[in-house]
């Protein structure tokens, strides 16, 4: 595998030879905190003059390595090419043109100029707080907590239909990011605005250990018990932690909204 000196080079050396006006790399590299690791990509930015000239003939892309696989994306006016090398490196490169510079600044939480003759970079400052939580306002908290009860009515319903993967798309990608919200607020309201990073993947830092057992132990989703189970101890969960979170701040919370929601579950989930 590449080392880190030799793939900057590579990445540096190909930017010389494709005349490209300014270079720069986003993503976990440019996080001190961030777990340093073999899976770390290298998202890295070339601004460019001639997009379509580049993106006529992509034989320049040999110069990084031998691809096993790749995806090229269209976003907006820039062309990403995501490649897996047979090394285990990986590269997210995107051809920004200069004049859309800007497009691709304010999609990044930060960044790191690696070549800028031209400064380029100079009027654009990085924005690392992207994933940063500030404690929630009333209304907010107010609105996940209707999200989650009433989204938690449609995972009863997948789970009593046996359409487990229907349940377990509203269990996880609503109901339980309602609850990892909730924990960030919590997390905000005694420590001030913390970076819980993408997908929370840091929320858990500033969390008690049994806390982040209680919501691995969430993450069962094999079959119809194992979904109720989950759905059920979800529920309770996050009642707790509302009920917490609603002491601390002095926000309302209704309780008995959350007690008739878990009295409907328990009376139609089967195998639990």
């Amino acid at each position: 595998m590449r080392t880190e000196t030799e793939m900057f080079d590579v990445i540096l050396q190909t930017a010389k030879a494709l005349q490209v006006e300014a270079v720069a790399m986003s993503g976990s590299r440019t996080n001190p905190n961030a777990l340093k690791d073999e899976f770390q990509d290298y998202d890295v930015v070339y601004i460019v003059e001639d997009l379509d000239g580049l993106v006529a003939d992509l034989a320049w892309l040999e110069k990084f390595g031998k691809r096993m696989i790749e995806q090229h994306v269209l976003v907006d006016h820039r062309r990403l090419y995501l490649m897996l090398f047979e090394d285990g490196n990986r590269i997210d490169l995107t051809l920004c043109p200069k004049e859309h510079i800007k497009e691709w600044v304010d999609s990044e939480a930060d960044f790191t100029v690696l070549d800028d003759v031209q400064g380029l970079f100079a009027p654009y400052a990085p924005t690392p707080k992207r994933y940063w939580t500030a404690s929630a306002s009333a209304t907010d908290f107010d609105k996940s907590c209707n999200e989650f009860w009433w989204v938690s009515a449609y995972v009863v319903k997948g789970i009593h239909r046996n359409h487990l993967v229907y349940a377990t798309d509203h269990l996880y990608g609503i109901c339980q990011q309602e609850l990892l919200r909730l924990l960030a607020w919590q997390v905000a309201a005694d420590k001030g605005t913390v970076d819980v990073g993408k997908n929370y993947k840091y929320l858990f830092q500033y969390l008690p250990t049994e806390k982040e057992k209680e919501f691995k132990s969430l993450l069962d989703f094999s079959d119809q018990k194992s979904l109720s189970k989950s759905l059920l101890a979800t529920m309770d969960f996050f009642h707790k932690e509302a009920q917490a979170f609603s002491l601390k701040t002095g926000f309302p919370y209704d309780k008995a909204i959350a007690e008739k929601m878990i009295e409907y579950a328990e009376a139609r989930l089967p195998n639990h």
